[in-house]
């Protein structure tokens, strides 16, 4: 991510944080240069980045050694059944770029 003003898909994207005064539009922008290493993609990593790639965090690092498996769909929520086989890292960056093409 660049440290570029927010543009109007984005601005549209997070209104719902800018207009919360404890973020507002400069929250916004650390959000967005902002940079989070995910150490596992399994049952806790997988939400966790979910949740970093909507709220816009602008890089996002994921370290996993595994792969997916069948047994992990019901919790690991970022994988899917077409990503079994996948590195957890590739499956996991894929569903990042689905939620949010900014990240």
């Amino acid at each position: 991510m660049t440290d570029a003003a927010l543009t109007d898909e984005e601005l549209e994207r997070y209104a719902r944080h800018i207009v919360l005064p404890e973020i507002g539009g400069p929250g916004q922008h650390k959000l967005k240069r902002a940079r989070v290493l995910v150490i596992g993609a399994g049952g806790l990593g997988a939400p966790v980045l979910e949740y970093l790639a909507a709220a816009g965090v602008g890089t996002l690092g994921i370290v996993d050694d595994d792969t997916v498996s069948l047994s992990n769909l019901q919790r690991q929520v970022i994988h899917g059944s077409d990503t079994i086989g996948l590195a957890k890292t590739d499956s996991a960056a894929a569903a990042i770029m689905r939620i949010n093409p900014n990240v």
